[in-house]
């Protein structure tokens, strides 16, 4: 049997982590298998995802996808359409978050949410990172005209119309200037690219 004072102290260690914890982290932090799974079996705690809990009596999350994604994996930065719906910059519903992580790694294994996995070169991972607060987790995403260049970079995959509608977005609705877009379109090799799209709306 696992007493009360453990478990308030289980409740605690959570707390200070944003009530959100993996098993190894709980386990990392002082937290006993016994007490973890009694909480479980309780209602105490959720189970998000393999491995990820999540203390019941917080409420209810208001980016569940992209929170949960980012405590599974939180080497990965939310990127293209994920990051484009977080900055009301696009019409499309996302199906899956899209993730991006360092060329090279390998791909996780996440049962949920389902993730689309994209590996960006050293360079083109680390500029335009923003890190917002969600839920009580910090989430690293795209910002707006980072996002923007992106979904040109990869419109092979994604669709031209995808771009099109983000760069129009972003600029009708004071998400991202020119100049930003421009910046960010020079550091990626996609000045060339996008110079006559950035001209038309302008």
């Amino acid at each position: 049997m696992v007493s009360g004072k453990l478990v308030a102290q289980a409740e605690r260690i959570f707390m200070k982590r944003g009530g959100m914890l993996r098993t190894a982290e709980a386990l990392r932090a002082g937290i006993h298998p016994r007490t973890l799974y009694f909480m479980r079996d309780r209602e105490m705690i959720v189970v998000l995802s393999r491995g990820l809990f999540r203390l019941a009596s917080l409420p209810a999350m208001g980016n569940p996808d992209l929170v949960t994604a980012a405590a599974r994996i939180p080497a990965a930065v939310v990127c293209l359409v994920s990051a484009l719906a977080f900055h009301g910059i696009t019409t499309q519903i996302p199906r899956q978050v899209d993730l991006a992580l360092p060329r090279g790694s390998k791909d996780p294994k996440v049962d949920f949410p389902p993730v689309r996995i994209f590996h960006f070169s050293p360079a083109a991972f680390r500029s335009g990172i923003e890190t917002h607060a969600m839920d009580g987790i910090r989430v690293r995403i795209f910002g707006p005209s980072r996002t923007v260049v992106d979904c040109f970079r990869l419109r092979g995959r994604l669709g031209r119309d995808i771009a099109v509608e983000a760069l129009q977005l972003s600029l009708r609705r004071g998400k991202a200037t020119p100049a930003e877009i421009l910046r960010h379109a020079r550091s990626l090799r996609m000045e060339r690219v996008m110079m006559p799209y950035l001209e038309a709306m302008q």
